[in-house]
């Protein structure tokens, strides 16, 4: 009993020592990386759908990488959409439109890395599922399998995308729908213009939003829809629907990172920034601020100072590390660094002299 009882202890001490050495993060390192955000599972669409069933609001944020999706774990986001808009807020174009596959699902895994908690969903950019149901499927497959997003989104505005919808779900894919302004369509809708506004386009926002939920999507996109219009919506849907300049009638609400914290302050994002978009903070203020400190202390040689230079050699090493130098000829490197060293120890060795 006794030897069983040593060997259990013998085995608990090895799997411990087996768990250390084989993970992957590095138990010291110069860079550490942050702390376990959340103990929480992933979030799922049975819990998103007890939430609907409360009546509990639905909090949704776009991001685009590692840092952004630490930074949702941290704040207990429902849902994390990688959203195509990373065309316009990360790379800089007009539209969502130029935006890649391959730059899409750049963007997934950087997310997928640093959001442990939220449930990842990865937008379909242009070009990639309109063609053939074929196409969006094995669009949406990627976008699971090398973008390690839980579930895709689409905008849904035509009969071929509502369509490709239906492929993606039976296909085994969860799926959100997107209805109202689709950016992706702005060549049809004339820019990015909000629908809904008479009769006949607020008609439309709801029957599309309907069929999307026929087809077997779990929630609906409202983008900038008038209140009323999104509030019919989401009464006729038995789905939540996440509203974007939509009012508060929907089940959710989904801002974009960058616009919320005000991260952007430049003419370009001006322009693009959303009316309807609250900025929560001005965190662009903040970096530039920061910015031009930094530059100010690094022209001015106030940065780095002591504390900021942590790595040092005893003093035998030092010696040894210049007699190196002049045996290998380079009597002026280190000349010139005791010189140096011997500046930026003065003011502390006439202190300590003291």
């Amino acid at each position: 009993m006794a030897f069983l009882t040593k060997l259990s202890k013998t085995s608990s001490l090895t799997r411990a020592c087996l768990s250390c050495c084989m993970s992957h993060v590095p138990e010291n390192t110069v860079y550490s990386g942050p702390t376990p955000q959340t103990t929480d599972q992933r979030v799922t669409l049975n819990q998103l759908k007890q939430k609907y069933r409360k009546g509990e609001p639905i909090t949704v944020v776009t991001a685009y990488d590692y840092p952004s999706a630490v930074h949702l774990d941290i704040a207990g986001i429902d849902i994390c959409l990688v959203g195509d808009s990373a065309s316009m807020v990360v790379h800089g174009h007009d539209t969502t439109l130029p935006i890649s596959l391959e730059e899409m699902l750049v963007h997934c895994r950087a997310v997928a890395r640093g959001a442990k908690r939220p449930l990842l969903v990865g937008d379909l950019p242009f070009g990639t599922y309109e063609t053939s149901t074929s196409q969006a499927v094995d669009t949406a497959v990627k976008v699971l399998k090398e973008g390690a997003m839980d579930a895709i989104k689409l905008e849904g505005g035509s009969p071929a995308r509502i369509t490709a919808a239906k492929a993606i779900v039976e296909a085994g894919i969860a799926v959100i729908g997107h209805v109202g302004l689709t950016p992706q369509a702005i060549s049809v809708l004339g820019g990015f213009r909000p629908q809904g506004k008479n009769v006949s386009s607020a008609i439309k926002v709801v029957e599309t939003a309907m069929a999307l939920q026929e087809v077997g999507c779990f929630s609906v996109v409202l983008e900038c829809v008038p209140a009323p219009v999104a509030a019919a919506a989401t009464s006729a849907l038995q789905i939540p629907t996440i509203g974007i300049g939509a009012g508060p009638f929907c089940s959710g609400q989904v801002l974009v990172y960058h616009d919320l914290l005000g991260m952007l302050q430049h003419p370009h994002h001006a322009k693009v920034t959303p009316k309807f978009c609250k900025q929560y903070a001005r965190v662009g203020d903040v970096i530039n601020k920061a910015l031009s400190e930094y530059k100010e202390e690094v022209s001015n040689g106030s940065f780095p100072g002591p504390s900021h230079s942590p790595y040092k050699m005893n003093g035998s090493d030092v010696d040894g590390f210049y007699k190196e130098l002049e045996k290998m000829g380079l009597n002026k490197a280190a000349s010139a660094a005791a010189e140096k060293m011997s500046t930026a120890q003065g003011p502390v060795a006439e202190k300590s002299q003291k």
